[in-house]
């Protein structure tokens, strides 16, 4: 039973992997220009920079735990590739950029990514030694450390973006008590609801997997967005199919999924 459960999850990582190439190819052919709707979370990261440079105060950015190995990693690699889209404002506007990070790995990584946007704003020399400062890799330790840079520096906008903790409202706290514009997302349902009532912007689920691809253009992360869509229909398609077919008392495809849908 193990063995068959594990030929299927590799047989849907084929199938997945195959509809990946073959709609990026597709995509950078021109022969498909899917669209992506307009995520108003990261339309307000250009007013979010604007109102820091008008302020002359600097713009707080965090991924959140940091954590590359682990579930929770998609949700740091996506905060991150809205990092390097910060950091080019940042440098097109002159405001002072301050990334935080609790995550050894990720660190030299943010410290690449920014350096990557100030040079494409046309300003590398704004990377200073402090632009990335690692707090710690203890969970309340980092809290407090990253709600004091956020008093001491009076920023002027918090992005907050990638999975969250129990930390999560303190930080939007401070962030609240020291006057910023505030946009966040996390994938982890139990700390949404505190951004959503503390941030002037959330995003909300797969927004937050679809920034790349909004920001980027990007004919991979576009592919790989198509396809999680297309596989979204799918899976409701069998849904639906499934109540329908348990209503008529027909339980082949109830017992299918329950054996090797685990």
């Amino acid at each position: 039973m193990l063995i068959t459960e594990k030929v299927l999850g590799l047989l849907l990582v084929v199938v997945f992997s195959v509809c990946v190439f073959y709609i990026t190819g597709r995509i950078r052919e021109g022969k498909i220009q899917p669209k992506i709707r307009p995520i108003a979370g990261i339309e307000a990261i250009p007013e979010a920079v604007q109102r820091a440079a008008e302020l002359g105060r600097p713009v707080h950015f965090n991924p959140g735990s940091g954590e590359v190995s682990s579930e929770y990693a998609p949700q740091t690699f996506a905060g991150i590739q809205v990092l390097e889209y910060v950091a080019q404002l940042c440098a097109q506007y002159e405001v002072k950029l301050i990334a935080t990070s609790r995550g050894g790995v990720t660190f030299p990584i943010m410290q690449d990514v920014i350096r990557q946007g100030f040079t494409a704003g046309g300003r590398p020399d704004m990377f200073q030694e402090d632009t990335v400062r690692f707090v710690s890799d203890s969970q309340f330790a980092a809290a407090a450390g990253i709600m004091g840079i956020m008093q001491r520096e009076r920023i002027a906008a918090n992005i907050m973006i990638g999975p969250f903790y129990a930390e999560a409202l303190l930080l939007a706290e401070a962030a609240t008590i020291a006057g910023a514009l505030q946009i966040g997302s996390t994938a982890r349902m139990y700390q949404l609801p505190f951004f959503v009532v503390v941030c002037d912007y959330t995003l909300i689920g797969d927004e937050m997997f679809a920034a790349g691809a909004f920001l980027s253009s990007d004919p991979v992360y576009t592919g790989c967005l198509v396809t999680q869509d297309y596989g979204k229909i799918i899976s409701i398609a069998v849904m639906v199919l499934g109540a329908l077919l348990a209503t008529a008392k027909v339980d082949w495809l109830t017992k299918f999924l329950t054996t090797y849908g685990k």
